[in-house]
């Protein structure tokens, strides 16, 4: 039959008796079944009775058995099915889902009646919340859930996903992961600090602890819960997400470790239960691996970790807004201003510099140093694109000379005055309105294509008239010794090419990047993470 129109229900205990009235729902989604009731719990049942609750039905209390099918109240108004399944996906495989936004409430089935016991169990002692909101949980008075041919693709969706990362049918909470997550930062544009992912992930329980490092040059985290369902809701929910629109990705997995051994709190490590821990000494941030003076608790200014926090529904490609970074930056950390020296000072030049730098950030000005040639200033857009050219490119090998990259004391750098000669005119140029800015869009693809130099370039941007042996052919003219290459299957506009020495790599991007291949088409070049 049809559900009934639902009211509004009162608040609704996990585990407790209730006397109420008659509650339905009329949906678009066609239940074959009828929906489970109540009010505000007044009893409780004894110990004794544990594995059963009372289940207000036609105006009476009658005892409910278990079942698979869990019956989910006081949803957030935009929950999404993804959020829903990430309660129960701890504790088995869900079948079916069927989430009533209009009415809060949600139908969970799933796909033993152990792995609800397990589910049932478990939340009577440990309220589950989305959002910090709490989340009621009773037994259903139904033993299955019927949906039509229309079901909603996002709840199949969300039940691929979310079984997927489920640890299997019937194991329940012992085997329900550890609380330990390990989670790299990928594509990683701004500054991710321990401040920001402890906002971010506290939204799916109490964060112990957490370790950041930097491994294989990617930035990580080793996070502590308090409970290994907490772990598992988050993981469930975050990862793939971004950080920041376009960059800044998680991806999470479970760490064998089951605890965390903290000794120091700084900006590397902390441990929230232990604020007598010691500071130790001070290293640098593990994002960026430079050395920055702290501010406060962080190592980049409060701007970076003031954020509302996560909303998955409404934000659902992006966990907290783009950071400010180029706003009431103090120096050194917020300078955008880059030092470079041991420069081949007959090789190099300011448009070489704008092209390899540019792989990182938008490049304003370059100057060479007319007096010492081995040294150029260059201005970023900002800081943060100053931080990571700055962690990707010092010692580096360009034009036979490994290069040093620091913060500059300059705030910006100075085009030339009047009655400069030619040749120190020629050494500083100013990019702010060059077309070859690779972010000057908000939400760019280059944005999650940010990688250390390698020696596998990715090339973009080419002509379906180009073949692979003549675009082989140009790497190799040009002196460079072409070790493999691929073009992606799916998109012949994308190649991978393959060189002998990352510092070959380099002197490739920076010769072949905006080079003509048609009359309309240039050719785009960026490091790529993939090898052949």
């Amino acid at each position: 039959m049809l559900c009934e129109d639902v009211t509004k229900p009162e608040v609704l205990s996990v585990c407790a008796a209730a006397r109420g009235r008659r509650l339905a729902t009329k949906t678009s989604v066609q239940l074959f079944l009828r929906a489970d009731h109540g009010r505000e719990p007044e009893t409780r049942r004894s110990e004794n009775m544990s594995s059963s609750h009372l289940c207000p039905v036609d105006g009476t209390d009658r005892l409910c058995a278990p079942s698979r099918v869990l019956h989910l109240r006081q949803l957030p108004a935009d929950v999404s099915e993804q959020e829903v399944v990430s309660l129960a996906a701890p504790f088995g495989r869900v079948a079916k889902l069927i989430v009533l936004k209009a009415k809060n409430q949600a139908f969970v089935e799933m796909a033993s009646e152990d792995a609800a016991a397990a589910m049932m169990n478990y939340y009577t002692t440990a309220t589950p919340s989305i959002r910090n909101q709490p989340v009621f949980i009773q037994y259903s008075t139904h033993r299955e859930l019927k949906t039509d041919n229309s079901t909603n693709q996002r709840a199949q969706t969300a039940l691929h996903s979310g079984n997927m990362a489920s640890s299997g049918e019937g194991r329940g909470l012992a085997l329900a992961q550890r609380p330990v997550l390990r989670i790299i930062i990928e594509n990683l544009f701004y500054p991710v600090t321990l401040e920001v992912l402890q906002q971010i992930f506290s939204k799916f329980g109490s964060v112990l602890k957490i370790i950041t490092f930097t491994r294989n040059n990617q930035f990580q985290a080793l996070l502590q819960f308090s409970d290994a369902v907490h772990a598992q809701h988050a993981k469930a929910a975050l990862d793939g997400q971004n950080i920041y629109n376009g960059c800044c990705s998680l991806r999470i997995d479970f760490s064998k470790l089951s605890s965390l051994n903290v000794k120091y709190n700084n900006d590397k490590s902390r441990d929230f239960t232990r604020a007598d821990l010691p500071t130790g000494e001070l290293e640098p941030p593990a994002a960026f691996g430079v050395a920055l003076p702290p501010y406060s608790a962080a190592a980049f200014p409060p701007t970076f970790h003031q954020h509302t926090g996560v909303s998955m529904a409404t934000v659902p490609s992006s966990l907290v807004s783009p950071p400010r970074v180029a706003l009431h930056m103090a120096p050194p950390a917020g300078n955008s201003v880059l030092l470079v020296s041991n420069l081949n000072p007959e090789s190099v030049s300011p448009h070489c510099l704008f092209i390899l730098f540019g792989v990182y950030g938008d490049v304003q000005r370059v100057k060479i140093l007319f007096n010492k040639q081995e040294n150029a200033l260059i201005q970023m857009s900002d800081g943060t694109q100053a931080q990571l050219a700055m962690s990707h490119l010092n010692g580096q090998r360009l034009h036979g000379n490994v290069i040093r990259v620091t913060l500059s004391k300059h705030p910006v750098v100075q085009l030339p005055r009047g009655g400069v000669g030619p040749e120190e005119q020629a050494l500083t140029r100013d990019f702010s309105g060059s077309a070859l800015h690779r972010f000057k869009k908000p939400g760019s693809k280059n944005f999650n294509n940010i990688f250390p130099p390698s020696a596998t370039l990715h090339l973009s941007n080419i002509p379906s008239s180009v073949s692979e042996e003549a675009l082989k052919e140009l790497f190799s003219s040009s002196g460079f010794t072409v070790k493999a290459f691929k073009f992606f299957q799916k998109d012949r506009k994308m190649a991978l090419l393959q060189l002998s020495s990352v510092e070959e790599a380099i002197e490739a991007l920076v010769e072949l990047h905006d080079r003509q291949l048609d009359h309309n088409q240039h050719l785009r070049v960026s490091f790529s993470k993939s090898t052949i």
